[in-house]
Formats: C-alpha cells, structure tokens, sequence
C-alpha cells in the first residue's frame, strides 16, 4: 500500500566517501528519529523542509553505529511528494547495510525496484514518461543522451503530448456539443476546421516519429560493423579508432576467427564497433563459422563500414556483396591510400563510377590518415549532413513510439471519417482511441500491470 512508509539505500553499492538511506512515507522522520540523534537534540520532526542537522546513528542497544547527517523534505516538497527524510552517512557496503537494517526494524519496509519513483509519478510529481526518463539518464552512455533523458525529465515531451492531446479534448468536446445539442445554433467547428486540428496533431506525432531512430540509437548505440575481406585493415582501424591494440594484427589473411565487439564514444554518439571476420570463400570450417556470422552481423548492423584494400581494388566478390545492402547503410572505406599514394584518388573514382550513390572515405588505418574524415561521415550518417542533433525532444523509448503508432493510426481513421462525412458519434470511437493512445504515454490512460512493469526495470532505492 502506499500508505507504508519505505527506505533503501539510494546510493551505488561500494566504497564511497557518503552513502544514504532515503525513507519515504507519512512515518519517515518518527523512523529517523528512532534511529538518530542529534548533536543539538533538535528533533528531526521540527526541522523545516530542506533543512539538515547533524548527528549519531544508535541501534537499539544504543551503540554508535555511525555520525551522520539527517536531511528533512516535508510533503509535497520532496521527489516522492511524500515526507522524505534522508540518512547521509559514510559509504561502504556494511555500514549502509546496517543503517537501513535499523530503519526496517524501527518500522520502515524495504522499497521494491523504482518504488520511489513510482510514488513520485502516483503523487502528481512526474507523469510517467518524465519517470522513465529518471532510468534512461541513469543508463545514458554518453553526454547528449544525457541531455535527451534530461529534456524529457523536465517534460519536453510531456508537453508536445498534452498539446496533441488538448487539440483532441477540444475537438471531442466540440462533437459532443453537436450530438447532443443538434437544435441549439451554437458555434461549432466546421469541417474544415475539424480536419485540420487532426491534421495538427498528427503532425506533432509524426515529428516525434521521426527523431526515433536517432533516440534508439542514442540510448542503445550505433552497430557499425567492420566488413572487408581478409587482410583489409579492419582490425588495424578498430585498433586506431579505440586508440588501443583491441584486436591481434597480422599480414596473414583469416587472423580475425570470432566477433569483437567494443564501445566508442564518438563526439556523444555511442557507438558499437564490431569486428568480423573477413568475408571470402573458405573451406577452413572454423574459418567458414566466421564468415557466417560476419554475415548475420551485417544484416543486424545499422551501418556497414565495408573496408577495400586500395593495393587491390573493387573485386567482383565486393560487388556481389555490396549489392545486397542499401546504400544508405554502407559507408565505402578505402584503406592503405598510404601504400598507393597519389593513386588512391584514382582508384576511388573508378569505385564510385560502379556506386555512385555510396558515401566514400579514403584512409590509412595504420597511419591514422583520414581517420576525421571518417568518424564525420559516420556522425552524418545518423546526424545527416549537419552533423548536429537537437535534443529537445527526441522520441527514445519503444513503448512510447508504440503508443504513438497507434493513436496516428486511430487520428488518421477519424480524419478519414471527416472528410467522409461520417456521423459524429462514429468519429468520437477514433478520436477517444487516439487520446487514450497519447495517454499512455504520460500516464493519464495506462492500466496498472503496465506501471508495475515499468518501475519494476529501476533500480532498489530510486
């Protein structure tokens, strides 16, 4: 119930220099004050809000336990919108174990995964996608994911929803106006003007729509895979590209049997470099495993940096595979333009006459040539050709593009109702599956199964 009061430690376990013990619920400073004194007897109950007083922790044998500092935040001015009061003590597994052992003894419950942040979401503190936002700028790997899950924190997000879905509230209530007053000369929209407002939400989902693959990509990383046949520099760019001797290097072709897969931050953007194997007709069986799942691995990368050795040129091998995949996925890299020198340009041309929609780069792996050129043609690729990205709004999670795809499918059944002219009782159907659609999304239409889940993935204590 959420009526109990609850605690967990809401910091990393390990060593550290502070470690906390959050209590949340109508009991937390009665908890507190049963497990901690103060140095100055003030009492933790007449503190005001956001006021901290130092002290001892005691167990019930009143043993010193460890000095700390109590801080009191009175409802609705905590995270939770509960009364929240936080033990900040010394770090350390043991020590944080045995505190929050006293609070549950003096009649606090361990918080499940998330709890505290559910609270804050049940309390009207946050709407649900800012909650899921807390989770996603725990798990960001990088800056501007941050700045995406911290943009959505603050409701980015949540208003462009409210606005699509305050447009929808004012249409609806518009057609119950007309059914239900068919007599009365009231001012109501036309048809035209019912048209366009579906048009105007819909034009907010497909702009959220759109920024998905960049979010998914920010929150899970770009697979970018290093393909080429045997001896054509891929693991000599891996190598260069994690400034580390990640991968063995050898002039005998087939070194590379098994996948390696690291991470990279690219200038904010993660991405995930996968080595493979070298793609050509073996009878080698171990060799052959390889080569299969180099194969696999392109077809699951988001971007293929296929490798050519500029000492030998496109083969007819290149072509056929090549052929197979979008040029938007396939980035040409022409590797060794060191060992070909001013012949390098020339050879590439005569490639790009063959593909002339694939992007080209010429490099030297081993002699970090053309290494920038590189790793901006990879930010394009994700970025376009500005290589920037706004992170105001940026769409990250599947459960929201879900939500999305079905309240545009839902809007784009009552726009064709519309300009159909379908009665009003038969479009409000659509128009309340589109608004119930937007809502799950922030939390104003979502069955409690789905909360639970939700939470469930967080951390013990947030």
């Amino acid at each position: 119930m959420v009526a109990e009061t609850i605690a967990a430690i809401a910091t990393a376990y390990g060593a550290a220099g502070i470690g906390i013990v959050r209590i949340s619920g109508e009991e937390a400073a009665e908890i507190a004050e049963r497990v901690f004194k103060s140095k100055s007897g003030k009492k933790i109950k007449d503190l005001p809000t956001y006021q901290a007083v130092y002290g001892h922790i005691f167990d019930e044998a009143n043993n010193l336990i460890d000095e700390a500092i109590a801080l009191v935040m009175w409802a609705p001015h905590s995270f939770t919108g509960e009364n929240v009061v936080e033990l900040q003590c010394h770090g350390g597994a043991i020590i944080l174990k045995k505190i929050l052992e006293l609070v549950l003894r003096a009649g606090a419950r361990l918080a499940k995964p998330g709890e505290f942040s559910q609270r804050a979401f049940l309390n009207g503190r946050l709407d649900l996608s800012q909650a899921e936002a807390i989770l996603e700028l725990i798990n960001a790997k990088t800056e501007l994911a941050a700045n995406v899950a911290v943009n959505q924190l603050e409701g980015s997000l949540s208003q462009k929803i409210k606005q699509g879905r305050q447009i929808i509230l004012e249409l609806i209530a518009n057609l119950e106006v007309e059914l239900d007053y068919p007599e009365e000369e009231l001012e109501l929209l036309n048809q035209q003007e019912k048209i366009q407002s579906i048009k105007d939400v819909l034009r907010i989902i497909e702009n959220l729509l759109a920024t998905f693959k960049q979010g998914r990509i920010l929150r899970e990383g770009l697979k970018a895979a290093l393909i080429g046949q045997p001896n054509v520099g891929k693991s000599s760019l891996l190598n260069t590209l994690l400034k580390t001797k990640r991968a063995i290097v050898t002039d005998i072709p087939g070194t590379t049997r098994d996948i390696i897969e690291e991470y990279y931050n690219l200038g904010g953007l993660p991405l995930i470099l996968i080595d493979t194997a070298g793609i050509r007709k073996t009878t080698d069986p171990v060799e052959k495993l390889g080569v299969r799942k180099a194969q696999e691995i392109m077809e699951q990368a988001d971007l293929i940096i296929y490798l050519l050795d500029l000492k030998v040129g496109l083969t007819a091998f290149d072509e056929e595979i090549l052929k197979q995949f979008s040029p938007e996925k396939i980035l040409l890299v022409g590797n060794k333009v060191d060992l070909v020198s001013e012949g390098a340009a020339k050879i590439m041309n005569v490639i790009q006459e063959k593909f002339s929609t694939y992007r080209c780069v010429l490099i030297s792996a081993t002699e970090q040539i053309g290494i920038k050129e590189l790793e901006a043609e990879i930010k394009n690729f994700l970025f376009k050709e500005s290589g920037e990205f706004d992170s105001t709004v940026c769409l990250t999670n599947l459960r929201h593009k879900t939500a999305l795809v079905k309240a545009q499918y839902a809007l784009k059944q009552a726009l064709q109702a519309v300009i159909s002219g379908v009665p009003a009782d038969l479009i409000l159907i659509d128009l309340k599956d589109g608004l119930d659609f937007l809502g799950e999304i922030t939390g104003e239409k979502v069955a409690e199964e789905i909360i639970d889940q939700i939470f469930a993935r967080f951390c013990l204590g947030k």
